[in-house]
């Protein structure tokens, strides 16, 4: 008994020093994401917001280094949450000096790597993020943002032919809709046909979603400043 208790400490240890540490897990994945300068993707965007009646659309997104992003819909109109930005996963590196990193070990059914990112400024928009990291491929499966302002924000993300780059071919972006604020002079019928002078306090608690399916990504082909305008 003994000597298989020795050989299982010492397996863990051996275990235990390959671990890769967090620094080196965000520096993998951080310099897939470099590779991406700028980008414009083509896809499809489902809306299921309780308060709001919105087909599928077409969409073009836009992204070019450090943080700019814009969301268009075939209509002309975005209306994903206020703090959308964080949709984007390369604005959660810009800085990575400005993070303590802070390893929460793996989940137990994924056996994803758990990080979590705390700003060293006191004064940052985000509070804190949530890593949840393949660690084989260096990819954001999953990710949760806390804000001052604007809520916060879930990511789900799946992988295909772009994986390379970590740019996902499907996002799932999950918020509270009594953080969501729609774009100025534009309004959207409810679900249930009632007024639109609800109390807000019927939408605490709720959950929006936001889909985007990508079908193509033209990455590194300079995105000109005027489209974030």
């Amino acid at each position: 008994m003994k000597k298989i208790l020795l050989i299982a400490l010492l397996l863990n240890t051996v275990l235990f020093a390959k671990a890769q540490s967090v620094e080196d897990v965000i520096k993998k994945v951080k310099a897939k994401l470099d590779k991406v300068n700028d980008y414009e993707a083509i896809g499809k965007m489902k809306t299921n917001v309780v308060f709001i009646k919105a087909p599928i659309a077409k969409v073009k997104v836009y992204y070019k280094k450090p943080n700019k992003l814009r969301i268009n819909n075939e209509s002309g109109i975005s209306f994903i949450p206020k703090g959308s930005v964080n949709i984007n996963l390369n604005n959660l590196f810009v800085n990575t000096n400005g993070f303590d990193m802070i390893d929460m070990g793996k989940e137990a059914k994924t056996n994803l790597r758990i990080i979590k990112l705390l700003p060293k400024d006191e004064n940052a928009e985000v509070v804190l993020s949530t890593l949840y990291i393949d660690e084989s491929q260096s990819l954001i499966k999953k990710s949760k943002t806390t804000t001052k302002e604007n809520g916060t924000y879930e990511l789900e993300m799946s992988y295909g032919k772009y994986a390379e780059y970590g740019l996902a071919d499907k996002v799932i972006f999950t918020f509270n809709t009594k953080d969501y604020k729609l774009p100025k002079g534009i309004t959207f019928d409810y679900d249930d046909g009632s007024k639109k002078d609800q109390p807000t306090d019927k939408l605490k608690d709720k959950k929006g979603k936001v889909e985007i399916s990508y079908s193509s990504y033209t990455i590194n082909r300079g995105v000109p400043d005027s489209v974030f305008k």
